[in-house]
């Protein structure tokens, strides 16, 4: 596989140096944690970083989304255009780095907290997606899951003016592959239902307020336990399921790395941090590791 060759001026421009970080990773059982900012390079917004409307309202809760039928419609009127997007990008070149270190063995274990899939669409593998997938859809009264394209076609044929306005609209999406969409738009869509049971359809993710599965939860504490380094990429660790790992970590005197754009939750913790781009840093990382 070849990477893009970086701009050292960029993948450098951190208050850490590669060197360092490699020196953290090296000869060590590894761990990475990735979070928004590592698909920002395919075309996913993150929820902080340049051209973020700090205006959008906040993502839907789960007791919403099952206890409101209209948020319920406003959900998937405005996911139906955003997957549009996010179901099409493609891994970038800081998704494959990641791939040749675990591919080389100085990564171990994979956590993300991104539902878009790309880490397994870029090769990477025994992937542990704490959010769970966009690319899926679940039942939540008899538990079937089925594929999410599967059902944006059934939203498709249900709505056939919808889907020929959203030809001509813009619509700005977030990283979860929420779209902004004209109320016009949002107030006749109708919404299908579970093919086996006739139960209420959610994206296979955890929404704000849904507990994390028992087991996810419980797998992630263990490769954090297990590793002798831990590497945050891409994360303000604003949400708890990640910071809590990097917490683990840390009292267990584990060394971690972190790369991000501007500050996160656990730069007080970290032996090494690199605020700078990350798919840069991350193939700089690779060449410093990996024998070419």
């Amino acid at each position: 596989m070849t990477l893009p060759s970086p701009d050292p001026t960029t993948a450098l421009e951190a208050n850490g140096s590669v060197d360092a970080l490699a020196e953290v990773v090296s000869g060590r059982r590894t761990v990475v944690v990735t979070g928004a900012g590592i698909s920002t390079d395919s075309g996913i917004p993150d929820y902080r970083g340049d051209g973020v409307d700090r205006r959008r309202a906040p993502g839907i809760t789960y007791r919403e989304f099952m206890r409101v039928p209209g948020a319920r419609r406003r959900y998937w009127a405005r996911s139906q255009a955003g997957f549009r997007h996010v179901g099409s990008v493609s891994p970038n070149a800081g998704h494959h780095a990641i791939t040749r270190l675990q591919d080389a063995g100085l990564v171990r274990g994979l956590i993300t907290q991104n539902v878009d899939r790309l880490h397994a669409r870029a090769g990477s593998s025994d992937v542990l997606e704490l959010h769970g997938r966009i690319d899926e859809v679940i039942c939540t009264s008899c538990g079937d899951v089925r594929p999410r394209r599967e059902l944006s076609d059934r939203l498709a044929e249900a709505n056939p003016e919808y889907e020929a306005l959203l030809d001509v609209v813009s619509t700005p999406f977030a990283p979860d592959g929420d779209a902004d969409v004209a109320e016009r738009l949002i107030e006749g869509f109708v919404l299908v239902d579970c093919m086996v049971c006739g139960g209420v359809l959610k994206p296979n993710v955890v929404f704000f307020g849904e507990s994390m599965p028992r087991e996810r939860r419980d797998r992630a504490a263990a490769m954090v336990d297990d590793s002798q380094a831990l590497l945050v990429l891409g994360s303000s660790l604003a949400v708890m399921s990640g910071y809590r790992l990097v917490l683990r970590a840390a009292a267990e005197g584990t060394p971690i790395g972190i790369v991000t754009r501007g500050d996160s939750r656990g730069d007080h913790l970290a032996e090494v941090k690199v605020d700078g781009d990350l798919t840069s840093t991350l193939v700089t990382l690779v060449d410093t590791l990996v024998a070419q």
